[in-house]
């Protein structure tokens, strides 16, 4: 999410002294260490990184613009820098690691995208600029990629045209922990919105058969009256309604359309999603 920030800068013709990012690492089970997205950027422009917040002490910046991070910023790299932090909610809703997420998750009409000061607090700063967002029926995906395309365009606009006078946050606040496999985790003792809006977010998971079963696609489609979990062709029976199912994954098998994996299944009366 901090690439095409960093691209519309650039472009934009602001100076980046430097680019701060985490360390390689291995993004994918047994492969090599890479890069993170924002420092392989930062490689095909030319502009210097770093993986230690100390090393701001060997540059000359007048702002730093802080895009999903991930962690807090001690108070002496604030003193350093003066920090502006692009957050995608409208603060004080969802302060913290996963704002899309929990939007999402909690069913909200619309999200955003605050431009904010950085303090030592969690997502406590003033308000520099801020755009509304509708959520309507986009994937978790979908709305990342709006959402920065969107803070991006705000983010170069307001240094362009000059920062405004913060305003304080109005509202009472709500916090955005992280995701946990537990969040994700399909029940069908509750209504069918609330598993569509995790299926949504991707890797929304059910048991079957006493192992894991990911619901990558589907919709919501008409009640059934058997009982929650049955499955009926390629429907799934919930509450105040039911899943057409479209794209799943079996444990230890790819993704694939739930035809496939349905004619392959030998399902019988007994079997149910739990």
């Amino acid at each position: 999410m901090a690439v095409l920030p960093l691209i519309r800068l650039v472009e934009a013709g602001f100076e980046i002294s430097m680019v701060v990012t985490g360390e390689d690492k291995r993004r994918k089970r047994n492969s090599s260490l890479s890069h993170s997205p924002v420092k392989a950027k930062a490689l095909e422009l030319g502009i210097p990184f770093t993986h230690d917040l100390s090393d701001l002490e060997k540059i000359q910046a007048d702002l730093g613009i802080v895009v999903a991070f991930g962690k807090i910023l001690p108070k002496e790299c604030l003193e350093k820098v003066p920090m502006l932090n692009l957050h995608f909610s409208l603060l004080p809703r969802w302060r913290g690691a996963a704002p899309v997420e929990r939007s999402i998750l909690a069913g909200d009409a619309v999200t955003g995208v605050c431009l904010m000061v950085v303090e030592e607090e969690l997502d406590t700063g003033g308000i520099c600029a801020s755009q509304e967002v509708a959520i309507e029926e986009k994937t978790g995906e979908e709305l990342r990629k709006e959402l920065v395309e969107v803070g991006s365009s705000l983010l170069v606009e307001a240094l362009t045209e000059g920062i405004k006078t913060p305003e304080p946050q109005v509202g009472t606040p709500t916090y955005a922990h992280k995701i946990s496999p537990d969040d994700l985790r399909l029940d069908w003792q509750h209504p069918v919105k609330e598993n569509m809006n995790k299926i949504r977010l991707g890797g929304a998971w059910t048991l079957f058969r006493g192992t894991r079963f990911k619901i990558w696609s589907a919709s919501v489609s008409s009640p059934l009256s058997e009982p929650t979990g049955t499955i009926i062709g390629d429907q799934v029976s919930g509450v105040n309604g039911s899943l057409k199912l479209i794209e799943v994954q079996a444990e230890n098998r790819g993704r694939q359309p739930f035809d496939s994996w349905q004619s392959g299944a030998r399902l019988t009366s007994e079997d149910r999603f739990i």
